[in-house]
């Protein structure tokens, strides 16, 4: 589904441990590491959409998060020319988002990344708030952090208020 624009209505997944550690996911057979995230179907919600891509991508039931915020508006990006698909119609330019923070309720080992039969990870990591801003690729990092931007209070309220004595 391409809108008017030419890009692709998505969702991005951003989930917190206890320790306000962010999960990093490791492209499958590449050198590439990024939040979880994917497209909305045709009828879909964003809310639908993140449960079913956090099952698919990271194995997690809707049981085991708690929707701590969500972006207010989507936030997009441009791919870079040498990834656009010209060929396919309509053309995709880039991708617009809605992205979701989630707090990890249950344990961490009910993460599984071979859940799906096309996994889109190969390995995780839990890492500092700001760090994915700098190591994800070039043309999201702009978005990665609006999002990280916009999402802060939203860890910090939910961090204090959980917590914290």
């Amino acid at each position: 589904m391409i809108d008017s624009e030419g890009y692709r209505p998505n969702v991005g997944i951003i989930i917190v441990n206890k320790e306000g550690k962010l999960f990093w996911g490791k492209r499958i057979q590449q050198d590439a590491w990024q939040f979880p995230q994917g497209g909305i179907r045709e009828n879909e919600t964003p809310q639908q959409a993140v449960f079913r891509e956090l099952k698919e991508e990271v194995g997690l039931d809707p049981s085991d998060v708690r929707i701590l915020g969500r972006t207010e508006d989507w936030i997009s990006y441009d791919l870079p020319k040498h990834l656009i698909r010209h060929y396919s119609h309509p053309i995709c330019v880039g991708q617009k988002q809605i992205w979701f923070m989630l707090g990890l309720e249950g344990d961490e080992s009910q993460i599984d990344l071979n859940s799906h039969d096309t996994p889109e990870f190969e390995g995780w990591d839990w890492v500092e708030y700001w760090r994915p801003v700098q190591e994800v690729v070039n043309f999201k990092q702009g978005v990665y952090h609006q999002a990280l931007t916009e999402l802060e209070d939203t860890l910090e309220k939910f961090w204090f208020h959980k917590y914290l004595p």
